[in-house]
């Protein structure tokens, strides 16, 4: 439990690295690493510095081998949020597209009929003020997309001014070439540099021709999603699940984190994605369902039982897979690690 509250207090806005040792006489040996810092141990006997500087360069959570120990290296994704300045047609399919793709949003407008068709619409959170005023109730940070999509150009501009200094993933906004052009002049004649301002992302979203608001919504959005997955990070360590384990209603329940730590060929799910499996058989998340699930899970409750950790290898690829009803053709390591 110790991990789980170090992760949960971990700063998001820096580089936060879990090391776990998964096979050897060392297994489940871990550290967080928070910009090169260790802010957790539970193994000192460990040669950590021998590890930490095995760590690959692409930053890509995966599996390495180093000195006949199977060590997997997870990169933690960042907590996104999006940010959306007027609550038009296209704000709405935003809206929905963020609820699909399992993103938080807020919407942001002085009108109070627009504010409620983005409550309807099913924004997390609505904020009917100036955009002055509720931009400067938003901190942001490196995990925060903003998009402009205002009714007119000096609400654009007033959005761009409060938002540009505030740290953020992506700023992207709408308008014609002589309407951004005019923004953009403008508010570098108040002393924003010109470098800054090159990174707002302008005509906002992929060039697919959209024309309708959904389409420009779907542009928008797949722009974002462009962005967020050049970064860093395959980690599944949301806070939804941290905090599912640890919740007064499970955290005296045995428990294991079950954790695909490499893939090869085709698999349901990415490396780093997690379920937890719970002693009374309840589950939190999924590593992709089917009789692996099945299997995994009986694992699982093995371990629980053993207080031991297990590396599993599932292969998908086989006669006897195929049996089985597994169509995705790859193979997996699992990690099981039981937890109280």
């Amino acid at each position: 439990m110790e991990l789980l509250k170090a992760l949960l207090n971990a700063d998001k806005s820096k580089e936060n690295i879990v090391i776990t040792i998964v096979s050897g006489s060392n297994i489940n040996s871990k550290i967080i690493l928070s910009d090169g810092e260790i802010i957790y141990s539970n193994n000192e006997k460990v040669n950590w510095k021998l590890i930490i500087n095995a760590v690959p360069k692409n930053k890509k959570s995966q599996l390495i081998s180093l000195n006949k120990e199977k060590i997997y290296i997870e990169f933690l994704k960042k907590e996104y949020n999006v940010v959306v300045c007027g609550a038009g047609h296209i704000s709405i399919s935003i809206i929905n597209m963020c609820k699909l793709l399992e993103l938080p949003v807020t919407v942001i407008d002085d009108r109070i009929t627009f504010t409620n068709n983005a409550k309807r619409a099913g924004a997390d959170n609505v904020i009917c003020e100036s955009f002055e005023k509720a931009l400067d109730k938003i901190t942001g940070d490196n995990g925060t997309f903003f998009i402009i999509v205002t009714r007119g150009h000096r609400y654009d501009q007033i959005c761009l001014e409060k938002i540009i200094e505030k740290e953020n993933s992506y700023i992207g906004m709408i308008g014609s070439k002589v309407r951004v052009r005019k923004v953009l002049d403008y508010i570098e004649e108040q002393g924003v540099s010109r470098e800054k301002l090159n990174k707002v992302y302008t005509p906002i979203g992929l060039n697919i021709g959209a024309e309708t608001p959904a389409e420009i919504a779907v542009a928008i959005m797949a722009q974002i999603i462009e962005v967020k997955n050049k970064e860093i990070g395959s980690s599944n360590y949301s806070d939804e699940l941290l905090n599912g384990i640890i919740d007064e209603s499970t955290k005296e329940i045995p428990k294991a984190i079950v954790t695909i730590v490499s893939r090869k060929g085709s698999a349901p799910r990415e490396v780093g994605t997690k379920m937890i499996v719970l002693k009374d058989g309840s589950m939190i998340g999924t590593i992709g369902g089917g009789c692996v699930e099945a299997s995994i899970r009986q694992i699982a409750f093995q371990c629980i039982e053993n207080d031991k950790c297990q590396l599993v290898q599932v292969d998908m690829t086989g006669r006897e897979a195929e049996d089985e009803g597994m169509v995705c053709g790859g193979i997996v390591e699992i990690y099981v690690e039981p937890i109280l």
